[in-house]
């Protein structure tokens, strides 16, 4: 058995989607081989850095990654591993591509309470002092508008009812 670590960039962007890691980041590896009876099992654990924008109010946004694999690369000519050992080496990069962009989050948030956007205005949820009470300017509600009762009347017609 052998344990190495290893630092070194990406040397693509890991992920296309809000959140990715970009081409140069610097990634750490701390890997372990061990000879078995097929070829070697190797088992790795990977950590970086992710950046890319919150999928709610789209602020920039760093998170960190932590992924780990296990393995098996069969010895030549053995059919136990889609991975084969080619001249006492393992490629480990295509592995290492697939466990980071899988563990990267589809809809990435700054905080897991991130308020969003907006919808009207655009702005922040959080930047705004106080929640405005407005009326509805959807006119697809405006119907419904008659039957509610407005804020501060006398009598809402419950009350009303109940004299008749």
């Amino acid at each position: 058995m052998r344990e190495h670590s290893y630092d070194f960039p990406a040397p693509d962007q890991l992920g296309e989607g809000l959140v990715a890691v970009k081409a140069g980041t610097d990634l750490h590896a701390d890997i372990r081989l061990e000879s078995v009876h097929e070829g070697i099992l190797v088992t790795a654990e990977i950590e970086t850095t992710a950046d890319g924008e919150c999928g709610r109010c789209l602020r920039e946004m760093s998170q960190p990654v932590e992924v780990e694999f296990q393995e098996l690369f069969a010895y030549s000519g053995s059919e136990a591993s889609e991975y084969e050992v080619l001249y006492d080496h393992v490629d480990l990069e295509s592995l290492v591509r697939d466990a980071v962009v899988l563990s990267l989050p589809f809809q990435p948030v700054c905080t897991p309470d991130c308020p969003g956007l907006d919808p009207e205005t655009g702005e922040r949820m959080e930047s705004r002092p106080e929640p405005e009470s407005r009326e509805a300017s959807d006119p697809r509600w405006a119907a419904l508008a008659e039957f509610a009762p407005r804020p501060g009347a006398a009598g809402s017609g419950a009350e009303d009812k109940e004299e008749g």
